[in-house]
């Protein structure tokens, strides 16, 4: 409420956003762009100029549907634009005279129009600065500085976040909002989702179909095998790996002894490839590192500030999945989801995005964490995933639904720990040992089929 005016000149457009690492940062675009930021001023006035340059366009793209905006909130008077392409990227004489007009008007100054500019004397270096003997300024470029004002931040931040954690209601509020940003959504946005049969096999007692996952709203397709008992119990187990869905079978093309164990339970078992696993890969090798973008100024807040990560993706895909299996025709009584082989992360933000729909979720973490990814192009590289209580942080807002975590120990997960403990339902997440991939598998079964 204390901005009353706003003029950005040379800036809103639908083409580019902001070429400078000091106009970007990781999400800030994702799904959005600058004319829905101006839109989100009105109906308060608001001035703008075009140029030569990426704004040429605006007067017929982006300003005709900002003052519809403005007629709608009852203010169609408070949105201008000042074309300029005739003049290059500028704030020029022409372009101040028109922001002094707007001001002019708004503020209600009195002055003749046009205001023209005139001379003033220029303020000197010491009236202008902040800095003086009491508080010098740092040396630009100073890397230990940087690190400094940057622990600053997190430390700060980190209290409020400690804070809000202590407290079940503001927990919820303060960390699932921000899950909902870092991970662009959960269950409900992931659209409408559908199933293309493509194989379907006999094997006696359960049947093995192959098809594809087609999630109609965004226009994507998962290649994904079920295996159903002709007994079914009305459980469904989604099993993701870091392998996808081929970690269901051996060498041999046979099904590894656990999954047969949950088929011969009654459960029904899915397997999927995410996005850039199996039938995704054209020479079958695990994806390393993502795409470079052909920019020799690379910066996580380029590539990310417009597109969600790749980790992003595939909790989307796991979450479009889970979708599926709870809108089918044949109801599941409960839907379950494994997540062993490095696909542990992705179903513990999956978890905490399910809104309690996953009934039991087994996550082998191998000990990961958002915080010590160092390389922006590691396929689990994730703006902001690591200052919400990284990924204990996630495996906290699971609770009070039954979670089996490996790969831990439970001071390791105190902050999951604590939660389940404030929810009455400590017994419910189970941290054994950190156990090898023999005795994953078999706790694995075990925690599915009990009772």
């Amino acid at each position: 409420p204390r901005l009353k005016l706003s003029f950005p000149a040379v800036m809103v457009s639908t083409a580019m956003q902001g070429g400078c690492t000091c106009e970007n940062a990781c999400l800030l675009r994702v799904g959005t762009g600058n004319v829905e930021f101006a839109g989100l001023f009105a109906p308060k006035p608001q001035g703008m100029t075009t140029a030569n340059d990426w704004t040429k366009e605006m007067a017929t793209k982006g300003f005709p549907e900002l003052k519809e905006l403005y007629k709608l909130l009852g203010a169609p008077h408070n949105v201008m634009l000042q074309r300029g392409e005739h003049f290059p990227h500028n704030y020029n004489a022409v372009s101040r005279s028109a922001f002094y007009g707007w001001v002019n008007k708004h503020f209600k100054l009195g002055l003749k129009e046009p205001v023209i500019e005139h001379d003033y004397p220029r303020l000197s270096r010491g009236e202008l600065t902040v800095w003086d003997t009491a508080h010098p300024a740092p040396k630009a470029a100073d890397p230990a500085f940087e690190r400094q004002v940057c622990r600053w931040w997190h430390e700060d931040a980190q209290r409020q976040l400690a804070a809000d954690a202590a407290e079940p209601a503001r927990f919820r509020e303060t960390f699932g909002g921000a899950f909902d940003m870092v991970l662009d959504g959960g269950l409900e946005d992931v659209g409408v989702v559908e199933w293309e049969m493509v194989q379907k096999t006999d094997h006696d007692s359960w049947i093995e179909m192959s098809g594809l996952l087609k999630n109609k709203t965004f226009h994507e397709e998962l290649p994904t095998v079920f295996l159903y008992p002709k007994k079914w119990n009305g459980q469904t187990v989604i099993w993701l790996s870091g392998q996808g869905k081929s970690a269901l079978h051996t060498s041999d093309g046979s099904l590894i002894p656990e999954v047969r164990q949950l088929l011969d339970a009654g459960a029904t078992v899915l397997g999927v490839d995410l996005l850039y696993q199996g039938e995704f890969l054209a020479d079958g090798q695990p994806l390393i590192r993502t795409a470079r973008v052909k920019n020799p100024r690379e910066a996580a807040a380029y590539t990310f500030g417009y597109n969600p990560a790749l980790f992003v993706h595939r909790v989307h895909d796991i979450l479009g999945a889970i979708r599926f299996v709870q809108r089918h025709e044949r109801p599941s009584k409960r839907i379950d989801v494994v997540g062993l082989g490095g696909a542990g992360p992705w179903v513990a933000a999956a978890r905490a995005q399910s809104g309690g729909v996953i009934g039991r979720a087994v996550i082998d973490t191998g000990g990961f964490r958002f915080g010590r990814v160092a390389d922006l192009h590691d396929p689990n590289f994730l703006p902001g995933g690591a200052k919400y209580g990284d990924l204990p942080g996630m495996l906290a807002f699971a609770a009070p639904l039954p979670t089996l975590v490996l790969g831990e120990t439970s001071d390791r997960v105190k902050l999951a720990v604590t939660r389940y403990a404030q929810a009455g339902a400590a017994a419910a997440l189970n941290v054994p040992d950190a156990a090898g991939a023999p005795e994953a598998l078999a706790a694995t079964v075990r925690f599915l089929t009990a009772p």
